[in-house]
């Protein structure tokens, strides 16, 4: 089949290829030139002694970029804008938070010179948590708004009233797209117009969900000329043109956006509405070379356009929808599993399977879904992460992104519909080089859609697994039991 090919610009034909193989490709934190040694002193003290292909590379750019400190770029150029696309798991967030803490390590007044959007609490929870780690002792302020506390107390913890007019009281804001809207509009004193680094973390996902208003907000707000108390402000910001003698006259505080995501949209027209600056593309989504037996090298698979963890093992299993609880139940207590993320396509999907699981018993079971408030999402993470929790049923929303260590098998209940949903769901396993295995449940309607979508992103490695009728008879009586005891508690 040939297909049209889109125009792609050329930073995203020919991005920097970053070495997926994560274990054989470890970089010795000291062999990454330029980083402060009070970081690697941090680094070390969290059991940190290499980095991961991706944030060898990215890290270096990022400092490179704001090596003039964080007003001017390279030679008075604006810096470019950078783009990674990563596997799950391969450390994208210390990738960010390295250089933007090192970069921010010589400033004097406190101001929101750099701005994480995340698209959902727990994710926000998880980068304000590194941030922390790595500012400690520093002086640098690091502020988390993603509504968990209320308005007016995020507001004090963002900006002080003084006599003179307003200071910031966060050099760093990590936040979700909703709340930080709220404050852009409602918080006075709360200013952009300092930032530096506009990181958007999950970026393909924050495009989808229409964030992009957000994101405008985050730019025109980063744009606005006077301040409120109507003092002319001595940094102007202009929008990226030519340098002229009048643009080059104050120094500039460059806006650099810093874009990562599992799966970044190979799509110009979306990248486009972010109006990015020359931007960069590091990617480790790519085919690799493969040498034949008699020596030469072949392109394998060029449409490869997604990377999985390598530790990953992937299986489907054929089966029709009555026997799909069963199956769950199956690998769950005649085959074991322990520490299992299992997927469903909907929140009504995943609570009544909870139930269901609840009710048949013998499996230490818990339901991972938006119904539930944060405090208890982060105990059940907490708990699986013990072990005392076997199996957490999950929709995909809500667990995107979010790193729950010691994931053993990954269950599609449901199966995808998506390849970009099938990445992420997969990649909660098998994270930071270690194995875990993924099984799919595949209706027979669905199978050749679902195998085409994986050929067609060049997965081919995923093993049938058919499951026999007989190895499941022993769980139907008891089954039937538990969908009775269900049908009542419903009533």
């Amino acid at each position: 089949s040939s297909q049209v090919q889109p125009f792609l610009p050329q930073w995203l034909a020919q991005p920097k290829r970053v070495q997926k193989r994560i274990k054989d490709n470890l970089c010795p934190i000291r062999d990454v030139p330029g980083i402060h040694p009070r970081l690697l002193k941090k680094l070390q003290m969290n059991g940190i002694e290499s980095f991961f292909p991706v944030q060898a590379e990215v890290i270096p750019a990022i400092l490179q970029s704001a090596s003039n400190g964080y007003l001017m770029g390279q030679g008075g150029y604006r810096p470019k804008d950078i783009c990674v696309s990563a596997p799950t798991g391969s450390g994208k967030t210390l990738a960010f938070v390295i250089p933007i803490v090192q970069v921010l390590l010589e400033r004097v007044v406190c101001h929101v010179r750099a701005l994480v959007v995340l698209p959902t609490k727990e994710l926000a929870q998880q980068v304000s948590k590194v941030f922390n780690v790595y500012t400690d002792g520093t002086g640098l302020k690091v502020v988390l708004i993603t509504g968990q506390k209320s308005f007016a107390k995020e507001q004090e913890m963002l900006v002080q009233k003084k006599v003179t007019g307003y200071c910031s009281l966060a050099d760093i804001v990590v936040a979700t797209p909703g709340r930080l809207t709220d404050h852009i509009r409602q918080t006075p004193g709360f200013s952009l117009t300092q930032l530096r680094f506009l990181i958007i973390d999950e970026a393909d996902r924050m495009i989808d969900d229409m964030h992009q208003n957000c994101l405008n907000q985050v730019v025109k707000a980063a744009f606005q000329v006077e301040d409120d108390s109507g003092s002319y402000m001595l940094f102007q910001r202009t929008k990226p043109g030519p340098i002229t003698a009048a643009s080059s006259c104050c120094p500039q505080i460059p806006l650099q956006k810093l874009l990562f995501s599992a799966t970044l949209t190979q799509d110009p027209e979306k990248l486009q509405q972010l109006d990015l600056f020359q931007p960069r593309l590091f990617t480790s989504v790519y085919s690799e070379k493969k040498t034949l037996g008699d020596g030469t090298e072949t392109e394998q698979d060029a449409d490869n356009k997604y990377t999985l963890p390598e530790g990953l093992s992937q299986c489907y299993v054929p089966c029709d929808l009555n026997s799909k609880p069963l199956l769950l139940l199956y690998f769950m207590l005649t085959m074991k599993f322990t520490r299992v993320l299992c997927f469903t396509n909907s929140r009504e999907a995943s609570h009544r399977l909870f139930l269901l699981v609840q009710a048949f018993g013998g499996v230490t079971v818990a339901e991972f879904s938006s119904r539930l408030p944060p405090s208890e999402r982060q105990r059940t993470i907490r708990e699986f992460e013990q072990g005392k929790i076997q199996l957490l049923i999950s929709t995909d929303a809500t667990a995107r992104g979010i790193d729950v260590k010691g994931v053993n098998y990954v269950i599609n209940y449901d199966a995808p519909q998506f390849i970009r949903t099938y990445i992420h769901r997969v990649g909660r396993t098998a994270r930071a080089g270690k194995a875990g295995v993924a099984f799919s449940l595949v209706l027979r309607i669905q199978e050749r859609r679902f195998l085409r979508m994986l050929r067609d992103a060049g997965i081919r490695d995923i093993k049938k697994h058919p499951v026999k009728g007989k190895s499941l008879k022993p769980l139907v009586q008891q089954y039937e039991g538990a969908l009775c005891k269900l049908e009542k508690t419903v009533k």
